[in-house]
């Protein structure tokens, strides 16, 4: 038995005339024919031509001021081209001025992807839904060129990149492959597993930025170096250390890491380490996001000597106080500090 779909919906077969049709119905009327005659030789409906002549129908007066009635393709075109401006979906943006304001101050100024103001808007309930766009509007809004902001203003737009199913051998593993790692970390399940990395400055003896990302909330923390080397990496881990005391091993239950030398001497603090495959970033994918992050506020060749431990601090608070889609448009503070509220109460009263 063969079972065949009924559609009751058939396809529009029509088609708008064309300048050109306009045009021999104006010579076909001159010459005499009617507007049936006219539909024949044309192959259109006599409807369609009735309603084209009555369209492009003008009243004109002659020397002797006596008036006629005549048929202007011109016209026609005309009359065709204002009915077609009213058709369509019309743009909402006089009424969404207050939000595209909003928009753009947090795009201009807080350095906000156009995602994340439409996210956190919609959360925060700040507009009414009628009274703002969604990210893809706000986007074609910006393409155009109708807001303050430009395309230059942002710094990235979506980017897909396959990721390679193939992984290299490692030549040098200072620990565990990023193979052994348990699916609760994979799978962001678990608070306290981080993903480690280096920011560079200007020149190869600058200072660096040893940067830390909690897989599940996406805090990121921002560590001034004096070099990048293992030692000066040790010693930041030993401030953490300091900084949470006996919670330093619930916070701090795992670090993912590339093979770069200056995470050799990760093993020596009592956390679980794993080391990513070579060349393979998007294994700490969260990390090179976040780092993507901080170069918005500390560009490229940037001296990280010469920058101060405020504007450090203040790339590492707009970082963790960006809404994020991934996370329902919440802050990744927001949920940093609630997991160490549950973890300090459990170790009270443990």
């Amino acid at each position: 038995m063969v079972l065949t779909q009924e559609y009751t919906t058939l396809p529009r077969t029509f088609k708008h005339l064309t300048p050109y049709e306009r045009g021999k119905i104006c010579a076909l009327l001159k010459e005499g024919f009617s507007p049936t005659q006219i539909a024949k030789k044309l192959g259109r409906h006599r409807s369609t031509i009735y309603r084209e002549i009555k369209r492009g129908t003008t009243t004109q007066r002659r020397t002797d001021l006596t008036t006629y009635e005549a048929y202007f393709p011109e016209t026609g075109q005309a009359i065709y081209e204002k009915n077609r401006s009213f058709c369509g979906r019309k743009s909402k943006i006089l009424q969404v001025e207050s939000f595209l304001q909003y928009a753009e101050q947090k795009i201009l100024q807080d350095k906000w992807s156009p995602d994340a103001v439409v996210g956190a808007a919609r959360r925060e309930k700040l507009f009414d839904p009628s009274s703002m766009v969604c990210t893809k509007t706000l986007y074609n809004y910006i393409d155009r060129c109708l807001l303050k902001v430009r395309n230059i203003d942002l710094f990235i737009k979506t980017r897909r990149k396959p990721k390679k199913n193939s992984l290299r051998k490692h030549k040098r593993l200072f620990g565990k492959s990023i193979s052994e790692r348990p699916d609760s970390i994979e799978k962001r399940e678990e608070f306290g597993h981080w993903e480690i990395d280096t920011v560079l400055g200007r020149r190869s003896n600058d200072h660096v930025l040893l940067t830390l990302t909690e897989r599940k909330t996406r805090y990121h923390l921002l560590l001034p170096l004096a070099s990048k080397t293992a030692e000066a990496v040790d010693e930041a881990l030993k401030q953490l250390k300091s900084q949470y005391g006996l919670m330093f091993s619930r916070v701090f239950k795992s670090i993912t890491a590339d093979n770069g030398s200056e995470f050799a001497n990760l093993n020596v603090h009592g956390i679980d380490i794993y080391y990513a495959h070579p060349y393979s970033a998007w294994e700490r994918a969260t990390n090179e996001r976040h780092n993507g992050l901080v170069r918005r506020l500390i560009p490229k060749g940037t001296a990280i000597s010469e920058l101060s431990l405020s504007q450090i601090e203040r790339a590492q608070n707009w970082c963790n106080t960006l809404p994020r889609k991934i996370l329902g448009y919440r802050q990744p503070a927001e949920l940093f500090f609630r997991e160490i509220e549950r973890l300090t109460s459990e170790f009270q009263n443990s």
